[in-house]
């Protein structure tokens, strides 16, 4: 029932107000603490208005063209009778509503300020039909959906991708692990070219390009993936023709050299079983030489290439040369492996836009591998509930009374402080009139390096003596009293040594030597 220039209106209303929307949910982003749930919610939200006003930008793009000359028509029917067209679109406007008297017309301004709550619990169109309202609060929701183990965008999930890498021929080193293939699975540049030429290879590359463009999709909404990725097919293309793309070489040409094989010297030998002797390897590198075939077994190897013995390669039977690629096929050859080169490539590009992600996914395997199985189920429990724990480190504990705080982060109960004697000060002045709160963390202290440094500082020593001494006069005195106790204690030879005369006499030293020097010995 609306004509083209009210649908014109309605278009522009509806992106100026998604504009409006992004750049509210834009501020509200970057001023408020929010989560990492309510972070990639925002962005995806901001995505979906972006994808929705390019439609709706295309829509009013192909109403202003007027292909099928609908817009001069309704201008014309507006400016020749416009009361009358005004109630025929009045009447006809009554007689839909007459014959669907149950259908409710949403406003636009609620259709677009659903957007900004996509995630708490509600889709669109039930938020607009409620008029944007609900009765009771939402639960952030997120708008996409994760694995367990990619824990809600933290970590890659390459779990799949690395049972298609072992399944791989002639690439998989030995003892190749998990925690291996988190390092390193992005090289493609690394990988044996001869090794590439498999349509399983293809294939995991495909697997491991669709994945990561899928979790950038997931993780990074605001990312313009396809402009990242068209650089990417330019670069190779301005590349290949030089052949300085990574791994690739000189194109096809460089493949074939690679393969040309080595010549083998006949004259040498005198007997099929002498060749034999050599191996498959060399023997079929030989035949690539010659330019012939060079399956088969052994013996068949051998044969053939015996029957060239003294033949130019002119005089070789053509039936045991290999048909040379016509130039189409070249060119499809070529043309595939440009192909694969380019997804190489994205990949390549695609693995350093999720770089910090991969080197947490890296420490977490590690950390894993390093703990017991109920350690490893608490740990995802804690993942899980990280965002509780972030809101939680954000908000400010209600802590009146000053309590020391737990395991938990949170004031011990208060039953508890007065229970250990935590409201008890016990200041120490050897410490530097440190204060010390209960007797446990006072008694302890006595053994502590802040308390050794203070009896150090005084010049005395840190013994069983000075227990519970907190002031230096009392600890100064009594060492001083130590001291003296020890000194009296101390052995005195002048008084305590004793000698004896001829007469049997027996005399302290000091006497002795007096008695001596008077001669009355």
């Amino acid at each position: 029932m609306e004509g083209i220039l009210e649908q014109q209106r309605a278009l522009h209303e509806e992106r100026e107000r998604l504009v409006e929307t992004m750049a509210q949910e834009m501020v509200k982003g970057e001023t408020s603490k929010s989560t990492y749930r309510q972070q990639l919610n925002s962005g995806h939200r901001i995505k979906i208005m972006q994808d929705r006003h390019t439609e709706v930008c295309g829509r009013l793009a192909d109403l202003y063209e007027d292909k099928d000359n609908l817009r001069r028509q309704d201008i014309a029917a507006l400016t020749n009778g416009p009361f009358n067209e005004f109630y025929n679109r009045l009447r006809g406007l009554r007689e839909y509503y007459r014959k669907h008297p149950e259908e409710v017309s949403v406003p636009l301004s609620v259709q677009v300020a659903a957007f900004s709550r996509l995630g708490l619990g509600n889709t669109p169109s039930r938020q607009a039909a409620a008029g944007g309202e609900g009765s009771a609060e939402p639960e952030e929701e997120l708008l996409v959906s994760f694995s367990d183990e990619e824990a809600h965008g933290r970590f890659l999930d390459l779990h799949l991708l690395y049972e298609k890498f072992l399944n791989l021929k002639g690439i998989v080193p030995p003892n190749f692990s998990y925690h291996d293939y988190l390092k390193g699975f992005f090289r493609l540049d690394e990988v044996p070219r001869d090794s590439k030429n498999t349509a399983a290879y293809r294939q995991y590359v495909e697997a491991v390009f669709e994945y990561l463009a899928d979790f950038l999709f997931r993780t990074k909404p605001l990312t313009d993936i396809r402009a990242e990725l068209d650089n990417v097919e330019k670069d190779v293309d301005s590349k290949w023709s030089k052949g300085q793309v990574p791994g690739w070489g000189k194109g096809l040409q460089s493949a074939q050299s690679a393969n040309q094989g080595v010549l083998l010297d006949l004259r040498s030998f005198s007997a099929v079983e002498e060749i034999m002797e050599l191996g498959m390897e060399r023997l079929k590198s030989a035949l690539m030489a010659l330019g012939m075939k060079c399956g088969g077994t052994l013996e068949e190897r051998a044969k053939r290439l015996w029957s060239t013995r003294g033949k130019s390669p002119a005089e070789i039977d053509a039936s045991l040369l290999v048909a040379k690629p016509s130039t189409a096929q070249k060119n499809q050859e070529d043309s595939r492996q440009k192909e694969l080169a380019v997804l190489e490539a994205k990949v390549m590009h695609l693995a350093t836009l999720v770089e910090q992600e991969r080197k947490l996914t890296e420490e977490n395997v590690v950390r894993k591998q390093a703990r017991a199985g109920q350690e490893r189920e608490e740990e995802e429990d804690d993942v899980v509930n990280d965002e509780e724990d972030e809101e939680d480190d954000d908000e400010v504990i209600y802590n009146p009374k000053n309590l020391p705080l737990g395991w938990d982060g949170k004031p011990i109960p208060y039953w508890l402080y007065k229970l250990h004697g935590l409201n008890i000060n016990y200041p120490c002045e050897i410490c530097g009139n440190q204060v010390y709160r209960g007797p446990k963390a006072f008694q302890r202290h006595f053994s502590e390096w802040r308390h050794a440094h203070g009896m150090r500082c005084l010049g005395i020593p840190n013994t069983a003596h000075f227990a519970n001494i907190t002031h230096i006069e009392e600890a100064v005195k009594l060492w001083e009293k130590l001291k003296k106790a020890k000194n009296a204690d101390k052995w005195k030879p002048d008084a305590e040594e004793e000698f004896e005369d001829s007469a049997g006499n027996v005399v302290n030293r000091k006497t002795y030597e007096d008695l001596r020097r008077q001669g009355l010995l």
